[in-house]
Order: structure tokens, then C-alpha cells, then sequence
């Protein structure tokens, strides 16, 4: 089942890479996947597992002791494990988009500090910027930073934090008025700052309060969590590269490399929807006949592998703009849109194709079905993805004169 999603000019260690983690997930995650998903229960073993292959370092930079891999690698690694399970593909997300952030904007006592321990998953990360009024408005958020001698003081709630309880590092944005005069653009005077903490529920530092885990129609295993400042004093050295005002930019640009993530696991869910939907229909008998010979049945097996090849091919490029140092939020926003799209579109139609057992807890479509729907709002929804990529064609194709 590897005809389809293959990926041209790979190098051999890309592969190495790959052909590794492809069996990781064959032998330790599709076994057990749907049963952990279904008791919530999270993925410790697997996540051991990932840490020993090094996936935790994997575009951290090699003198850090990362593998010093591109973002391509990290979008395909990421698709492999998503086939076997999505939810194993959002712990290393967060984590990966803080390395990036402090690769790409840290201070270097930041990066000496962080990121040889982040490569070996002895500090595992995790990025906060939605609020529970909010949503997609970032412009709108009102947690607070206010400066307080060598400190600064947090105040906020914050929402949707995967990864919330079993991180150790947050990257948490928040507004900050300092040096902004009043007037100035919301997005000017944001701040991110890296948060330390323990790892579990509850206050897990002074000032500082995971809740407890959010109840999800799927996606489950992985955390996901609010998380709550009160009075959580945070010292002026852990602003995210030494300067107030930049936590906007910060953000945007590891939102990049998320959407590129969430395209990715798009495109990994989608492959084992086909799969699981060929697989299905050739042993499945109507008629006298596998199913698999009816016509309309191969109408839906086309369409399905037109889809997760074009999605495949949006994310590879995608990554590839952002590993050749170009902006790609275009093709990034054009890729997440589509992938995510496609992956609902597919696995709708292998439950389809399953019929009446497709509902049933017992058949590992039924699970899919739940977790695609993630991938419509993760990273942005399809609404703000359109207003991405419409705002920047009319940058490229702007009428002059």
C-alpha cells in the first residue's frame, strides 16, 4: 500500500528516515491505537519510542544534538505517524513549533539552554495563543504581561493547549503595553514568553493552573487543556528573544511550519482512509461479487486517491518554500486548506464504503471519522485559510498603475 503520496529527490537519509518511522508505526502504533483512543489513555510507550528514534530533535540543529533535519523531513515524518494515529502526530506538533521558535527567534542563552534538552524530549513543549473569547482574532487577546522589576507579571486564561498537561515548556502569547504607546496596533504589542513548569494537572507552578483535560469528540490521548495565569511571575530573560513586542511575529511564523504540520497529518489520515477503504472493498461481497467490481465503488476509490495524492503533493511544497527560506504562507494556508478538506472527504468515503460497520467501534474507520474533523480547525479554520491565500494573490497579482 505505498503506491500512492511518494515523494520525488528525497536523500537517502530522508528515507533511512522514513522507511524507520513507517515501520515504527506498522509494529507500535496502528495495534494499539483505536484501543488507547478509545480509553483516552495517553500514548506513554509510543511517545518512549519516539524519543529513542530521535523524532523529538528531528529539525533541531545537530549542535543542539538534533538531527538537524528540513521542514520537508519533519512534514513526512509527520504524515507517517498520522497514518497509524493523528493523535501521536499532535504531541511532537507543539513541541516542534517551539524548537522552531527558539531555533528562529531565541536569544542564545535561550537556545544553549533549551534546545539541547528539547532534541532529547526531556523538555517537551508546547505553544499557547487562543483565548476562550477569541478564536481566530489574535488581535483580540487579553491575557497580560505586566513588567515588575527584573519580572514580568501574568494574568490571562488561556484555551485549546495541546499538549497543556504533559509539557514542560509553553510558549504563551500575551499582551504587553510596555514601550507601545497607546494607539499602537494590537499586534505590536504582543509578547511571547517561554513558561517552565511541571509537567500534570493543577497548579503546576506558583501562579500557574492546568485544569484538568478537555472532553473531545475525538482526537483523544493527547492533552488538550486550558490553562490559567494568576499572578505568574515569569523573569524578563524568558521573553522569547530578549524583546517585548515581537510575540506576533513569533507566532505567525511557527504557525507556518503548524499549518504545514496539519496539512501533513491531513494527508496521513487520508492514506489510511484509502487503505483502509481498498482493503475493505475487495473483501466485502454484494451480489456475488466483491464490492470492489462495482463501479460506483471504484468512482469512490478514484476520487479518494486523486485527493491524497494532490494533498500530498500541496504539503511537499509547501515545506520545500519554507526550507528554501521563502515566504510560504500562501502556499502553506493553500495546503492546510486542502489537505484538511480532502482528509474529511476520504475518510467519509472509506465509512461509506464500510457501510453499516463503519459505525462500529470495532472497525478503525469509526475513528477516523471522528479525528478528521480536528483538521478543519486546527491551525485555522477554512475560513481563515481562504482569507490567507485571497489577501496574499491579491499581493502577487495587484493591478499596477
Amino acid at each position: 500500500m505505498t503506491r500512492l503520496a511518494q515523494t520525488e529527490g528525497l536523500t537517502d537519509i530522508q528515507r533511512e528516515i522514513l522507511s524507520t518511522v513507517r515501520d515504527f508505526v506498522d509494529k507500535e502504533i496502528l495495534p494499539v491505537a483505536t484501543e488507547l483512543e478509545h480509553r483516552d489513555e495517553y500514548p506513554s510507550q509510543i511517545v518512549e519510542g519516539l524519543k529513542e528514534l530521535g523524532v523529538f530533535g528531528l529539525m533541531i540543529p545537530e549542535e543542539y544534538g538534533g538531527l538537524g533535519e528540513s521542514l520537508l523531513t519533519y512534514a513526512l515524518t509527520v504524515e507517517e505517524i498520522a497514518r497509524g494515529w493523528m493523535s501521536v502526530s499532535g504531541i511532537i506538533n507543539t513541541h516542534f513549533i517551539v524548537a522552531y521558535m527558539l531555533k528562529q527567534h531565541g536569544t542564545q542563552e535561550q537556545k544553549d539552554y533549551f534546545l539541547p534538552k528539547m532534541a532529547a524530549g526531556e523538555i517537551r513543549g508546547a505553544f499557547s495563543m487562543s483565548e476562550p473569547a477569541l478564536g481566530s482574532d489574535v488581535s483580540a487577546i487579553s491575557s497580560k504581561g505586566v513588567r515588575d522589576g527584573d519580572d514580568y507579571v501574568l494574568n490571562g486564561q488561556k484555551m485549546w493547549l495541546t499538549n497543556g498537561a504533559s509539557s514542560t515548556l509553553v510558549a504563551v502569547l500575551c499582551r504587553t503595553d510596555e514601550g507601545h504607546p497607546e494607539g499602537t496596533a494590537p499586534h505590536k504589542s504582543m509578547t511571547t514568553f517561554l513558561v517552565e513548569k511541571e509537567a500534570g494537572f493543577g497548579e503546576v507552578r506558583p501562579g500557574l493552573t492546568i485544569p484538568g483535560k478537555i472532553d473531545k469528540m475525538g482526537y483523544k490521548g493527547v492533552d488538550t487543556t486550558e490553562l490559567i495565569m494568576d499572578g505568574l511571575r515569569i523573569p524578563a530573560d524568558r521573553v522569547l528573544g530578549g524583546e517585548t513586542g515581537r510575540g506576533f511575529y513569533h507566532m505567525m511564523d511557527g504557525v507556518e511550519v503548524g499549518r504545514v504540520n496539519v496539512a501533513a497529518r491531513g494527508c496521513g489520515v487520508a492514506q489510511r482512509a484509502f487503505e483502509l477503504g481498498v482493503s475493505y472493498a475487495q473483501q466485502r461481497h454484494t451480489f456475488g461479487k466483491p464490492i470492489a467490481q462495482h463501479q460506483a465503488i471504484q468512482f469512490k476509490l478514484a476520487e479518494m486517491a486523486t485527493k491524497v495524492e494532490a494533498a500530498h503533493a500541496m504539503m511537499v511544497n509547501a515545506a520545500r518554500k519554507k526550507d528554501s527560506g521563502q515566504r510560504n504562507d500562501l502556499e502553506a494556508g493553500m495546503a492546510k486548506y486542502l489537505a484538511s478538506e480532502y482528509c474529511k472527504e476520504v475518510v467519509e468515503d472509506a465509512f461509506r464504503i464500510h457501510g453499516g460497520y463503519g459505525f462500529s467501534k470495532e472497525y478503525e474507520i469509526e475513528r477516523l471519522y471522528r479525528e478528521a474533523p480536528m483538521l478543519l480547525i486546527g491551525e485555522g479554520t477554512a475560513e481563515i485559510q481562504k482569507m490567507i491565500i485571497g489577501r496574499r494573490l491579491l499581493e502577487e497579482y495587484r493591478i499596477q498603475g
